[in-house]
């Protein structure tokens, strides 16, 4: 068992999908918010559920739990024939009559149906993979597509959910079960069975998490409402505290976007509070993007914590030595606190965190955890029993899973059954350790404003592409606040239109852009973002200026994990 000389252990698991719902025609234009609470938001309270001692920080985006809110009500009202499902792939899946063969909405469904890890997914399930096959054949020959006999859709449209259902669900699951041993020839009661599943593990979230919460299990954290950047909104320029020579938006700021900053933060909390009917005590600021600035602002919202990378810290401290201060050790495995701000600050272990984003995947899962908690042994050798020290290990808590065997099944289960009970390494939450003050802060002049991949804000701003996307939104922003000051909008209106800026200052839109991510997801996301901006022109009444209707970037990388997650630093995989 861990004692009082353990050496304390933080998992911080965030989980977080940008605004993918047109609020103009409430119609949801990419499925990931469903299928990753399918996936991963269900398996990942379920290997806690089935590991009682452990403890790990829980990291929500409120717009995250509002679109898995709007889900619930959408099926419900499709149940009680009040409605239709704004997802169109969810709504195929239960559709009576499915598009024809050939048909644009026909290839388009099952364009979409593919979209899932070909080795781990899509291969794992001989019934699957055979009508991805049969999909592929059917592209390169269009000629062939009259001869699709409807069941193909049907199947494919069963199989691609199964696909991406969590392997807890699947493990333990009869429907599921009978489902995948069917494997073809799916009726409509088959297909209506299924998003039964995905009703209840959708709406099983909340609970299942509040209790985890209950019982000091979890403890649940929050980031801005939209994920936003909140660093940058407050000032642009802070880009240039770690990179002095990036090149800026033509704008200077974003209008009045100190108090924007300070919206979203309070946004948060009311968003968090009506779903998990607690408040929270910390604050994934977005991508771990901090700023002097936004240390002040966290703390005027009521949060006692938030966290970062750790070379937010090694600038930080080269700034305070350079400044003639003496920095003490300079350990990433200690909190800090910078200037006046009353708040304490947490630094990811980056080389920990990647191991498992980028390189356990193809490891057995005994090896990868035993390598693991070696690393975290040494740490722990190198720790006076006095000593102030906690390992944070912060990373995506969905994307990694799918490059993993079996959504990662066997590697999250070892994890937690050999330091549950780990005798000099203690899992705990960082509001424990604040409660307890079991790790006292170690100060410092001021922060050095980045995120936590590289430090900087180069993913985010600095290329042209993501820095003419900055330029529409400050556009945008200045006539929104226009409308707002004229008395033009009615109190309703200007909620809207409130709600469509808050999403269109998400950061994904931002990270995706550039050449270096892949053509595809490039496309969708600058697509979804300058529809985001056409709706919140609409809503203020204002005509939408012609460069919001250009295209603004064109990928063609191939990025490590498809670009959806990047190491804290230029990773190698080793330590």
């Amino acid at each position: 068992m861990a004692s009082d000389q353990s050496t304390p252990v933080v998992f911080c698991w965030h989980m977080h999908q940008p605004g993918y719902r047109d609020l103009k025609t409430g119609t949801f234009l990419f499925p990931w918010v469903y299928l990753h609470t399918l996936k991963d938001y269900s398996d990942m309270a379920a290997h806690l559920e089935a590991h009682p001692a452990a403890k790990a920080v829980v990291n929500f985006a409120p717009v995250l739990l509002e679109q898995i809110e709007i889900y619930l009500v959408d099926i419900e009202r499709w149940r009680h024939g009040a409605g239709e499902i704004g997802d169109p792939l969810l709504a195929a899946l239960v559709a009576s009559r499915l598009p024809d063969p050939g048909t644009p909405g026909f290839l388009d469904t099952v364009e979409k149906c593919l979209r899932a890890n070909n080795e781990r997914i899509i291969q794992r399930f001989p019934a699957y993979a055979r009508l991805a096959q049969l999909a592929e054949f059917y592209r390169t020959k269009p000629e062939m597509q009259r001869y699709i006999a409807p069941a193909f859709l049907s199947d494919l449209l069963v199989w691609y959910h199964l696909g991406w259902m969590g392997e807890t669900i699947r493990r333990g699951n009869s429907c599921v079960q009978a489902l995948q041993e069917k494997a073809m020839g799916f009726s409509l009661d088959d297909r209506t069975a299924l998003l039964n599943v995905i009703f209840e593990t959708l709406a099983g979230i909340g609970p299942r998490y509040r209790h985890l919460a209950q019982t000091g299990q979890v403890e649940l954290s929050v980031s801005p409402f939209t994920h936003a950047m909140v660093p940058l909104l407050i000032d642009l320029g802070s880009a240039r505290e770690a990179l002095p020579e990036i090149a800026l938006p033509e704008h200077a700021s974003y209008p009045n976007g100190d108090a924007r900053a300070q919206w979203q933060l309070e946004k948060a909390r009311e968003v968090f509070r009506r779903f998990f009917g607690t408040e929270p005590t910390g604050c994934w600021s977005s991508e771990g993007g901090l700023s002097q600035q936004t240390l002040h602002h966290l703390q005027q919202s009521g949060y006692r914590w938030t966290a970062s990378g750790d070379s937010v810290l090694q600038n930080s401290l080269s700034r305070a030595q350079a400044d003639g201060y003496e920095p003490g050790d300079g350990s990433i495995h200690q909190p800090y606190q910078f200037g006046d701000a009353d708040i304490t600050v947490y630094f990811r272990d980056d080389g920990l965190s990647d191991l498992i984003g980028f390189t356990y995947a193809d490891w057995h899962a005994e090896d990868a955890v035993g390598d693991l908690v070696h690393h975290m042994e040494n740490i722990a050798s190198h720790t006076s029993p006095h000593s102030h020290r906690v390992i944070s290990v912060i990373l995506d808590g969905e994307n990694a899973w799918e490059y993993y065997p079996e959504n990662a099944f066997h590697f999250l289960g070892e994890l937690y059954r050999v330091l549950e009970n780990h005798p000099r390494l203690a899992l705990t939450t960082y509001r424990e350790l604040l409660e307890k003050s079991a790790t006292e802060p170690q100060h410092l002049p001021s922060i050095v404003a980045g995120s936590w991949i590289y430090g900087t804000f180069s993913t985010w701003i600095g290329d042209p592409d993501k820095n003419r996307a900055w330029d529409l939104l400050c556009e945008a922003k200045q006539h929104y606040d226009r409308a707002i000051d004229n008395g033009s909008l009615t109190a309703e209106q200007k909620q809207a239109a409130t709600e469509q800026l808050a999403i269109c200052e998400g950061s994904d839109w931002f990270w995706w852009f550039g050449d270096y991510n892949p053509a595809q997801v490039v496309s969708d996301f600058e697509h979804l973002y300058r529809r985001h901006l056409v709706n919140l022109y609409e809503m203020i009444g204002y005509p939408a200026p012609p460069s919001v209707f250009q295209t603004l970037s064109q990928g063609s990388g191939a990025p490590a994990r498809g670009g959806a997650m990047r190491p804290g630093h230029d990773f190698d995989g080793a330590l």
